[in-house]
C-alpha cells in the first residue's frame, strides 16, 4: 500500500479527535464560503477528511460529492454523516493525483490541506480548473511553507521516508497565486490569519476562455 495511504489510514481516529486549531478563522472560512453557495449548487471537495467541513456546507448546497483517499477517513465521515441525518453528501475513495475528473461538472470545488501534499500540484489544478463549469469557484486552504521554514524541512524529510509524516512540498503564498492565475483562474478573495497559517484563496473560473 502506498505510503500516503497507509499515513492517512493509521492517523485517521486520532484526526477525528482533534480539535480545530483556530476555531475563529475556520468559521471565517466557512462564512466566506457560503457566500458562493446555493440550493442549486453542485459541489467537490478534495481530501475531506474525516468530512467536518462537508457536513458544515451540506445544508447550504444541492450536493457534495466529498473525496479522500483514506478509507479509514471516509468510513468516520459517513458515519459522522449518518449521526447527523445527512444525506446529500455522497463520499468516495479517490486519490485525486491519479484520478480524472469529469469536465464542467462542479459550481465550486473545495480543497482544504491539500495541495502542498501533491506531489505536483500543476496537473491537479488543471483538472480542478476542467472540472469547473464556467463562472465556477475554486476555494482552497494552504500550507505555504517556502519561507522561513528550513528547520521544517528538516523535520518533514525524514519523517515522510520512514512513513511517519505526510509529504509536504514547499512553496510560497506568492508562488501558489501565481500557479493559479497560471492555469486560468481569477484570484477573488486571498486571507492568511497570520503568516505561520493557512492561506485561503477564492478563485474563479471566468467564464469565457
Amino acid at each position: 500500500m502506498d505510503k500516503k495511504i497507509q499515513f492517512w489510514d493509521r492517523v485517521a481516529a486520532k484526526y477525528a479527535k482533534r480539535k480545530i486549531t483556530n476555531e475563529e478563522a475556520y468559521q471565517k472560512k466557512l462564512d466566506q464560503t457560503q457566500a458562493y453557495l446555493t440550493p442549486e449548487t453542485k459541489m467537490l471537495e478534495l481530501a475531506c477528511g474525516t468530512g467536518t467541513t462537508a457536513l458544515h456546507l451540506a445544508p447550504y448546497v444541492e450536493h457534495i460529492k466529498a473525496v479522500d483517499l483514506s478509507l479509514n477517513m471516509l468510513e468516520i465521515a459517513k458515519e459522522k454523516a449518518r449521526k447527523s441525518g445527512i444525506e446529500n453528501i455522497t463520499f468516495s475513495c479517490c486519490d485525486i493525483e491519479a484520478e480524472t475528473l469529469p469536465e464542467q461538472s462542479y459550481d465550486v470545488i473545495l480543497a482544504h490541506s491539500i495541495l502542498h501534499l501533491l506531489q505536483e500540484r500543476e496537473p491537479v489544478l488543471q483538472k480542478i480548473y476542467k472540472a469547473l463549469k464556467p463562472g465556477g469557484v475554486f476555494i482552497s486552504s494552504t500550507a505555504c511553507l517556502g519561507k522561513g521554514f528550513w528547520w521544517l524541512k528538516m523535520i518533514i524529510v525524514p519523517g515522510a521516508f520512514f512513513g511517519l509524516l505526510p509529504s509536504i512540498r514547499f512553496f510560497t503564498d506568492t508562488e501558489l497565486k501565481e500557479q493559479f492565475c497560471q492555469t486560468g483562474f481569477e484570484i477573488i478573495e486571498d486571507w492568511q490569519p497570520s503568516k505561520a497559517q493557512a492561506l485561503f484563496m477564492i478563485a474563479r473560473k471566468p467564464t469565457r476562455s
